[in-house]
């Protein structure tokens, strides 16, 4: 169910329900993919999840922290204030709505951002399955790992989806490597290497690679739901 299609009495029948909160960005992604790539990924990792847990999924937080692609046209950032304070407003308006169960299904992972989200995360009580954690991020090495901003990783999940906002040909493979340059204190895209804002390897996408992901995402979604919500329940 989409929370954006019912009416309030259906809401108000539903409240019992987990809400899945989807939580993009928008911003640039090479000139291959659609400046709302994140906001796509995260919706459909949220209607998969959905649908095995039986779950509501709520209208997308569509703008975010994402200031090293600033520097792109159509990349939209937020100051970390205003965003945290957005996030929260829009979890203590599910909360007062009278949802409890709250989950983030976030698809943006620029470290400024994730270091925000575990902030509202940390003072509403909502949960942020992480595919940053250790487990995680094991598993989606094993059939590919994120290789980069709009690389092969987020080229395929695209492609399952949207493929017809997948522009072709596909722009060449890049060596420059984003976390590298992180650590090494690049600020932008531009400085990390990235003059059109991409990473990694695209021409390694396929859909096949983006289902195989897609399985990893919502395996992680589901697994944290039920390790959080059904203690929760327990401890009560």
């Amino acid at each position: 169910m989409k929370l954006g299609e019912l009416t309030w009495k259906e809401a108000a029948a539903a409240r019992d329900k987990i809400v899945l909160l989807p939580v993009g960005a928008t911003e640039a992604h090479g000139p291959h993919l659609p400046i709302a790539t994140d906001c796509i990924i995260a919706e459909e990792m949220a209607r998969r999840a959905a649908d095995k847990l039986g779950a509501i999924v709520a209208p997308t937080v569509s703008y975010s922290r994402a200031d090293y692609a600033a520097g792109f046209s159509g990349t939209v950032s937020l100051a970390a204030v205003a965003f945290e304070a957005h996030l929260g407003s829009v979890l203590a308006g599910l909360r007062k709505s009278g949802f409890a169960k709250l989950c983030l299904v976030n698809a943006h992972i620029e470290p400024a951002h994730l270091e925000s989200l575990r902030r509202v995360c940390q003072m509403d009580g909502a949960i942020l399955p992480d595919k940053t954690e250790r487990r995680w991020r094991h598993k989606l090495r094993e059939v590919q790992g994120i290789d980069g901003h709009a690389g092969a990783y987020e080229t395929a999940l695209v492609m399952v989806v949207r493929p017809e906002l997948v522009r072709a040909p596909l722009p060449p493979d890049s060596s420059a490597n984003l976390l590298e340059a992180m650590k090494a204190g690049a600020k932008t895209f531009e400085e990390a290497g990235a003059p059109d804002a991409y990473f990694g390897q695209p021409s390694k996408a396929t859909r096949e690679l983006g289902e195989r992901i897609y399985a990893i995402l919502v395996e992680m979604i589901v697994t944290v739901c039920g390790e959080s919500f059904t203690s929760s329940a327990s401890a009560r």
